[in-house]
């Protein structure tokens, strides 16, 4: 059996028997099917040992935030729609969108100094300022 890669970037991809799915009972609407049917997912995605360069994993810790647990796991749960079918492509999805955003590189900022013409602006703002409280001084003669 073929190994199944989920493409997140052209340089990334992810093995798809990485993800670990499991299915449960969800809250919610449903009716009675809701007391009988496991459709809520939980997808668990080991980050610590997943095959993604280090840049990427370290971006995807920090943006996954508290889904992520001590061991490394990512935590996406998934119990909007009422079949499994929807849940699990919902909760895949949000993995694959988590992924891409850590995978994508953050543009550099480059330091930027104001020009020397806002420069002089705002200090000429500042004189006319000084000058507008110096006239509401007392003077020695009042």
């Amino acid at each position: 059996m073929k190994a199944s890669m989920i493409p997140i970037s052209p340089t990334v991809s992810i093995d798809e028997r990485d993800i670990k799915e499991r299915f449960v009972r969800a809250s919610g609407p449903g009716g009675q099917n809701v007391n009988k049917v496991s459709t809520a997912v939980e997808l668990r995605y080991n980050v610590a040992q997943a095959v993604l360069p280090q840049r990427v994993k370290d971006r995807l810790i920090a943006l996954a935030g508290n889904r992520i647990t001590e061991e490394g796991l990512l935590l996406i749960d998934s119990r909007e729609y009422r079949t499994q079918a929807q849940n699990r492509e919902a909760a895949r999805g949000r993995l694959i969108a988590l992924l891409h955003r850590a995978a994508a590189r953050p543009k550099k900022r480059k330091p930027t100094a104001p020009k020397p013409q806002a420069r002089e602006k705002r200090i000429q703002s500042k004189k006319r300022r000084g000058e507008v409280k110096s006239l509401r001084r007392k003077t020695d003669e009042e």
